[in-house]
């Protein structure tokens, strides 16, 4: 196999010559007798020479007036690596690129390593998830663009990915030399990677100012961009099982360009190209699929507080006092629940309890459960009946003011005489169980937070010893089976005087597993609360 040799790709206003570096000065200037002759007032006469030793070869400026410039930087001495641009003084009308070898088979071997490099960024997003990376996507994103521009020899490369919406949105601009391009960044038409995204075909500009349609890209030629090359991220996943569906869509486009006419227009450029795009499709979707993971995780890891906290604001499930023995539970169907109970000791020596049942569920109506039972820890000890305290906090609610959220309630006040009071406010009548029958409370009014100055009735009634109140809401006689069928009152109130004879905490328990036994695997649809309030005598 022969040995590869330097050369020099000039790229002017003469068109695309190679000057090969096979001696060891390699002369560069106005000069007419110049190995490489620009013709331009801004390069001096002996502008620059190439020096080649033992296989490096050495750029040295010769003291010219307006520069000599590697990679946008001016040197005056530079040691050159294959993929250097050579600019000479203001200009970039003529582009000097040092390469090694034949420029087809630099790109095609450029490709070959871009895309095991990719591939191998690819097969690394496995420990960067194990590392908790949230950089992942902006990791790859920089890697496909400095690959694909390393590849093709673009000046410019930029990434566009499709939004929820189906429209495309910028994401990454970078340059030759690996550097990220800030500020008022994207001048250049947006018709090529929306046509390209449109229809999945690569789109090859060799001339912008040639082109037909130069007229709608002027931001573009004005920047001085001259060919552009754009392809589809088109990403496919193979069928593993028969009964998978095929995942064949376009995620974006990358999109390069150059300020020399036809410099992105040869084969290599396009085969390589073609073949990082597959890659890097499927490298960029499984990283933006580990952003949206490591996003749910977080969201997942504040609901979990958040249900934490929303616990530990109901009391303890069992209480008990001098005259009364009371169980509750609530199982919300989310990770934060609308449903709430609790208790309060009341200065007469009266025992409070309140249930209530938030509209909707998530966490919008546990911060109004939350705010529920603030304002009835703070008001039950000054209101001196039930009617008072639904009122006062139909009042607070409606003064929140917010928007299509709503609330029922029941709330009950036990005396060491077995006299209970209670105002219902829109919630489904508790059960009352009593040696003479079992009877609803139903007294009240609305539901609360909806009109300011709404006003509730309440009643009493006087319990013997082992009577009991069961509170409950609505996820409980409306819970569903496999088959849509609800549970209905008349289940819970079988239910319920099936284990009249029982403890508060046992009826309970038994409830909610006749509940859960009838619901069999349907999934549990709304929030499910019980109280058990039984009165054991003075």
């Amino acid at each position: 196999m022969s040995e590869l040799k330097p050369c020099l790709i000039v790229n002017d206003a003469k068109g695309r010559r190679v000057v090969p570096i096979d001696k060891p000065v390699i002369t560069i200037g106005r000069l007419t007798g110049a190995d490489v002759h620009v013709g331009r007032t801004d390069v001096s006469r002996e502008h620059a020479e190439i020096l080649t030793e033992n296989g490096l070869s050495r750029l040295f400026d010769k003291k010219s007036s307006y520069g000599t410039f590697v990679n946008g930087e001016r040197i005056t001495e530079a040691v050159l690596r294959p993929g250097d641009v050579i600019r000479l003084g203001q200009s970039e009308d003529t582009r000097i690129r040092f390469q090694i070898g034949d420029e087809e088979d630099s790109h095609e071997r450029s490709a070959v390593a871009a895309v095991s490099e990719l591939r191998h960024m690819a097969g690394l997003l496995e420990g960067l998830r194990a590392m908790g990376s949230g950089r992942v996507l902006e990791d790859v994103l920089t890697l496909v663009v400095d690959s694909a521009i390393d590849v093709t020899g673009a000046d410019r490369g930029f990434i566009m990915l499709a939004d929820e919406h189906g429209e495309l949105e910028f994401k990454l601009a970078r340059m030759r030399g690996h550097q990220t391009i800030t500020g008022d960044i994207f001048k250049t038409s947006r018709k090529i990677p929306g046509d390209v995204f449109a229809t999945g075909q690569m789109a090859i500009v060799e001339d912008l100012q040639q082109d037909a349609n130069a007229l709608e890209r002027g931001h573009t030629i004005q920047y001085g961009i001259r060919s552009v090359l754009c392809a589809p991220l088109r990403l496919v996943r193979y069928l593993e099982r028969a009964d998978q569906k095929a995942d064949n869509r376009i995620i974006g486009v990358l999109y390069l360009d150059g300020k020399e006419r036809g410099s992105l227009r040869s084969n290599a450029a396009r085969s390589a190209l073609e073949t990082l795009s597959s890659e890097a499709a499927i490298a960029i979707e499984n990283a933006r699929m580990y952003r949206e993971a490591l996003e749910r995780a977080r969201l997942d890891q504040e609901l979990k507080v958040a249900a934490a906290i929303q616990q530990s604001l109901l009391p303890a499930a069992g209480r008990s006092g001098t005259f009364f023995t009371t169980a509750g539970a609530s199982v919300p169907c989310r990770s934060i629940g609308g449903d709430f109970f609790d208790y309060v000791d009341l200065p007469a020596g009266q025992f409070g309890f309140i249930l209530g049942d938030v509209a909707g569920k998530g966490p919008p109506a546990g911060m109004l459960a939350a705010a529920a039972l603030g304002m009835f820890g703070a008001e039950a000890t000054y209101q001196t009946s039930a009617a008072s305290l639904l009122a006062c906090l139909n009042r607070g609610l409606f003064r929140r003011s917010i928007e299509a959220r709503f609330l029922t309630t029941f709330y009950g006040i036990l005396g060491s005489d077995g006299t209970v009071t209670y105002s219902n406010g829109g919630h489904n009548a508790p059960i009352l169980v009593a040696r003479d029958g079992i009877r609803r409370l139903e007294a009240g009014g609305i539901v609360l937070g909806l009109f300011e100055d709404a006003s509730y009735d309440e009643d009493t009634l006087r319990l013997a010893p082992g009577d009991f109140i069961v509170a409950f809401s609505d996820g409980v006689s409306e819970a569903l089976n496999e088959v849509g069928e609800e549970f209905t009152e008349e289940r819970l109130l079988a239910s319920i005087t099936a284990h009249r004879d029982r403890p508060p905490q046992e009826q309970l328990d038994r409830v909610i597993a006749d509940v859960r036994a009838f619901c069999g695997r349907a999934t549990q649809s709304d929030d499910m609360t019980v109280v058990v309030v039984r009165y054991d005598g003075a």
